[in-house]
């Protein structure tokens, strides 16, 4: 402490502690969340850099100040939240657009599903977003703001009984990826999350239900319809009342990265809330297809058997 006292470099030290530490309360003060993780974060190196001082010497002691405030930056950059309150953004302009309007349909082999279903998918999932994206970008062009557009992870990756939903979703996707790169040179950051299942009703209502299984069993040809068999057919509306058996309850983790995608300094061009949202995307992406269609049968093993496939394979058993 006497070394710390004496040398005119000590003090210095001192000094950028204190002005340092100034600043990081300030910056915690005006972070609409986060406070304490702003003030751990950035504190901690100013307490760092003060014990290294008194114990190693000015000289070794400000270079593990130095060191311990960028490694302290770094991080904060990525987490620590603009300030941009409500009154902030209705006084300056349109800051985000959140494009989180999605309809299911009736999820059945994409053979089945009429066309009304595929056009009702792309019309809200994706042309819907489209062109709430264009209405407003001149807005978030002025105010350097952000564009999230909501996904699923049937958007990153091919599922069964998805061939609609997720095609508009891989399409929005795909929209948010170009317009991330356009716009970046407006200074429009643009992400997309891509989150697992949830309980957003998205699934609809029973009296929903039946009205599409109808919609889709009178628009099947003959042929068709005797390949798969009603039974089949009539068993994939309960695909729709187990459906919130396997979503979360809890809406945190996609609220979070919303919040993220909108005020975060540096968001990521990517999310994927949710459990089981990561790892299949990884699969998909750096394995090759036949090992990800292999384990995506293993964990959706339990499928009906359409009535012509169980026909033949009790043939071959005969035989």
């Amino acid at each position: 402490m006497d070394a710390l006292a004496d040398s005119p470099l000590g003090w210095l030290c001192v000094g950028i502690t204190a002005l340092f530490g100034v600043t990081v309360f300030c910056t915690a003060k005006r972070s609409p969340v986060g406070k304490e993780n702003v003030l751990v974060w950035s504190l901690l190196p100013a307490l760092l850099g003060l014990l290294c001082v008194a114990m190693l010497g000015t000289g070794e002691g400000l270079v593990v100040f130095c060191a311990s405030c960028l490694v302290s930056s770094m991080y904060l950059s990525s987490t620590v939240l603009l300030p941009v309150s409500d009154k902030a953004v209705l006084i300056t302009g349109l800051w985000g657009v959140v494009n989180n309007a999605g309809v299911l349909g009736f999820p059945a082999d994409g053979e089945l599903l009429p066309m009304n279903t595929y056009r009702m998918c792309m019309e809200v999932n994706f042309f819907g977003a489209v062109e709430v994206s264009k209405t407003f970008l001149s807005l978030l062009r002025k105010s350097k703001g952000r564009l999230v557009n909501m996904s699923s992870m049937a958007g990153g990756i091919p599922l069964p009984k998805y061939a609609a939903y997720g095609a508009s979703k891989a399409a929005l996707a795909m929209f948010s990826g170009v317009m991330r790169q356009e716009l970046s040179k407006w200074g429009i950051k643009v992400a997309a999350i891509h989150p697992s299942g949830f309980r957003t009703g998205i699934q609809g209502t029973s009296d929903m239900w039946d009205k599409q299984e109808k919609e889709l069993m009178e628009n099947l040809p003959a042929d068709t319809r005797q390949a798969y068999g009603d039974d089949y057919l009539l068993g994939l509306k309960t695909y729709l009342v187990r459906m919130p058996m396997y979503c979360d309850a809890n809406l945190s983790p996609v609220l979070n990265a919303v919040l993220h995608a909108l005020l975060a300094k540096r968001p990521h061009g990517l999310y994927t809330p949710g459990k089981g949202a990561y790892m299949p995307l990884c699969i998909f992406c750096c394995f090759p297809l036949w090992f990800y269609d292999f384990f995506i049968s293993k964990v959706l093993r339990s499928q009906p058997v359409p009535r012509a496939l169980r026909t033949s394979e009790e043939e071959s058993k005969n035989l």
